[in-house]
């Protein structure tokens, strides 16, 4: 065989055919330089105000227990689980900070877990959050029959033993990060809030290279090259002499010529959208039909984890009977005046009491049980069934009115 020496004052030139045009070459340096993972996206302020957002809306709605039954729907206040979900998880965390750490874990992890510690007896005693880097989920290989395992720490566990809220998944065993998803505007976002760090650092001063007229000695080049330094390191230096002959070229541009605003401002509200609501949301501005976006995106997050919780939190007797459910009025109640105004409307149409009003907006009963029924001077007492009518001065007993009708159950006040 062979071989070919290259002469020791040979020149070397670049291949024509594999040249590459300068906007390629930023664009490569630009999306290309940088993975991205779970950590990365957490730098980007857009993700984390996104779940921030979500995570502070669904951690404020209390959980509420209900049963169906043949007298309708009746609410449960007495069990431990509300306590655990509502409260204290029993966790080191707290109910804030386990629902922020489960929806982060939901949309850039492989889902939420959290591990259903148990008493003897069989009730839970606390939920105790997984990091989903610590989990590593084991499926079956039948397409038809899916079933898994989950491991922590090198321990099996069974699927039944963990709160799970998943994303997008398509096995029932773990969801679908956001970021696998859309991989490329996150690079984006990332990266370029990674150039803009590199252009303060230097001091904004663009790329290039240097063109001589002839060759250029050892010591000149070692020269230029740590003038270069000092210049870029924002250094004392803020001059570069070059040689006779010497000139330099840009191979870059200022942030400015590249509009980086516009593009983070437009990256960000991509960003949102793929969330489910308006950028508007986070910095401000919001319209009321972007309220309502976003009410309607957290209402879908709502569903994901209340079917979690009916499914790992029921016991198989209660399922079908026993559902949770949020309470989302908190974040349905408007401004003052709407509120003022939707309770008018439900006290003159006798959907809702005074005092269950001053429950809702955190305030102590009054005591009063009247309800109007017509005239605006007939009043009802639910409670005992006595019609009182102000302008006449007379009181109806309705249960002797449907005993004795001829007498008319009437009784006049002193």
């Amino acid at each position: 065989m062979r071989f070919f020496k290259r002469k020791e004052n040979q020149e070397i030139r670049a291949d024509p055919q594999g040249t590459v045009a300068a906007e390629e070459s930023l664009l490569r340096a630009l999306i290309g330089s940088e993975e991205v993972n779970k950590k990365t996206l957490l730098q980007i302020p857009t993700v984390k105000g996104c779940i921030d957002k979500l995570s502070g809306t669904v951690s404020r709605l209390p959980i509420r227990l209900y049963q169906k039954g043949t007298d309708g729907v009746v609410e449960m206040t007495e069990d431990t689980r509300l306590r655990l979900l509502n409260y204290e998880p029993g966790d080191t965390l707290n109910r804030n900070e386990f629902w922020r750490a489960m929806l982060e874990d939901y949309f850039l992890g492989k889902g939420g877990f959290a591990y259903i510690e148990k008493e003897p007896t069989g009730g839970i005693c606390s939920l105790r959050y997984v990091k989903e880097e610590s989990v590593s989920v084991l499926c079956n290989t039948d397409s038809i029959f899916k079933d898994y395992d989950i491991m922590v720490d090198g321990k099996r566990y069974l699927p039944f033993q963990f709160l799970k809220i998943r994303r997008n998944t398509k096995d029932g065993a773990a969801g679908i990060p956001m970021w696998e998803e859309n991989p490329m505007i996150f690079s984006v976002a990332y990266n370029a809030m990674v150039f803009e760090e590199r252009l303060t650092k230097k001091g904004g001063n663009k790329k290039g290279f240097i063109e001589a007229e002839g060759r250029l000695e050892k010591e000149a080049i070692e020269n230029i090259k740590r003038a270069w330094r000092n210049l870029y390191s924002n250094d004392t230096e803020n001059v570069v002499v070059l040689n006779k002959g010497a000139k330099f070229h840009e191979s870059s541009e200022s942030s400015v010529e590249m509009q980086l605003n516009e593009n983070k401002k437009s990256n960000s509200e991509e960003i949102c959208q793929l969330f489910g609501f308006p950028s508007s949301v986070l910095r401000g501005g919001a319209t009321a039909e972007d309220r309502k976006e976003y009410l309607n995106c957290v209402v879908s997050l709502l569903t994901v984890i209340e079917s979690a919780l009916n499914r790992d939190l029921l016991l198989e007797k209660e399922k079908g009977s026993f559902y949770f459910a949020f309470d989302t009025r908190e974040i349905i109640r408007g401004s003052q005046k709407e509120r003022y105004e939707a309770y008018e409307t439900a006290l003159r149409s006798n959907f809702m009491q005074i005092d269950e009003i001053r429950e809702l907006e955190d305030l102590p009963p009054l005591g009063i049980n009247w309800l109007r029924i017509g005239l605006n001077d007939v009043l009802l007492d639910v409670e005992s069934g006595t019609v009182y009518t102000p302008n006449t001065n007379k009181t109806v007993d309705l249960n002797n009115l449907k005993q004795n009708p001829t007498k008319g159950g009437e009784e006049n006040a002193d």
